[in-house]
């Protein structure tokens, strides 16, 4: 009785799954062809989803697609997921690798605050703590926050704050800071060359959640001559691949939405 249970459970998760790589909506045969079961099979697990809510039928051609009651668990888990959970071991293990501090900032509605910081063991003290803002025109992690908002909200942040120089690298022109966000968004990560702080350099990347809105960025500092030719392909690509990992573990599975 538990065996045949355990088997309902998995074709019905098999169901759902279908519509993440197929067609948002599908009929009882694509189903039943796709994963090899019988249409009869196919019926009654779905016509179980559709009474819980997981599926809803379209009444012009009869096919399926998810249900309210996904949209449901999926904002649930979303809105409960402690990034700073999450993210730790893979920052742990980002710092290890790097020998690197490796900073972790969250969105909050217009504000970008730091939520975690692990040193490697070659870390300098730099500006950076928990709790601490951090400028979004002159920081890796802002501007990799910025480059994956919409127009109107990079637009509304940049007049709303104080471009402020903070050394002689700081940009304070908004269309110039515009214009080097598309080619942020274009590689994937953002680069801060002495723009907080002389004699520091950062790289980060952007966190998306599984709405493929951007939430949150990570990012590498290091003294400039550190990050010299050999070492900062190292760090772009052990950055890039930790905030992909980060997303995906909060369920993000495309591109933005932008």
């Amino acid at each position: 009785m538990s065996e045949r249970l355990i088997q309902s459970v998995e074709r019905a998760a098999d169901i759902l799954e279908l519509f993440l790589v197929t067609k948002p909506e599908l009929s009882i045969k694509e189903i039943s062809e796709h994963l090899n079961l019988s249409k009869s099979t196919v019926h009654g697990i779905i016509k179980t989803l559709e009474h819980r809510g997981y599926l809803q039928q379209n009444p012009e051609d009869l096919k399926y697609k998810p249900g309210i009651k996904l949209f449901e668990l999926g904002n649930y888990v979303g809105k409960n997921l402690d990034i700073a959970k999450v993210a730790k071991p893979i920052i742990r293990k980002l710092v290890d690798e790097l020998n690197e501090t490796v900073h972790l900032v969250s969105l909050q509605r217009d504000e970008i605050i730091y939520i975690e910081k692990v040193e490697g063991q070659s870390a300098l003290t730099i500006y950076s703590h928990i709790g601490k803002r951090a400028p979004f025109h002159s920081t890796g992690v802002g501007k990799s926050i910025l480059a994956h908002l919409n127009e109107n909200e990079v637009n509304r942040i940049l007049s709303s704050i104080t471009l402020e120089s903070f050394t002689k690298h700081t940009m304070t022109n908004i269309e110039e800071i515009k214009e080097q966000l598309h080619g942020i968004r274009e590689q994937g990560y953002a680069v801060d060359d002495e723009e907080i702080e002389l004699g520091l350099k950062c790289i980060a990347a952007p966190i998306f959640n599984h709405q493929g809105n951007v939430i949150a960025s990570i990012s590498c500092a290091a003294p400039k001559m550190r990050l010299d030719e050999n070492k900062l392909p190292q760090v772009i690509a052990g950055i890039t691949r930790a905030a992909a990992e980060i997303s995906s573990c909060l369920g993000y599975q495309g591109k933005s939405i932008l």
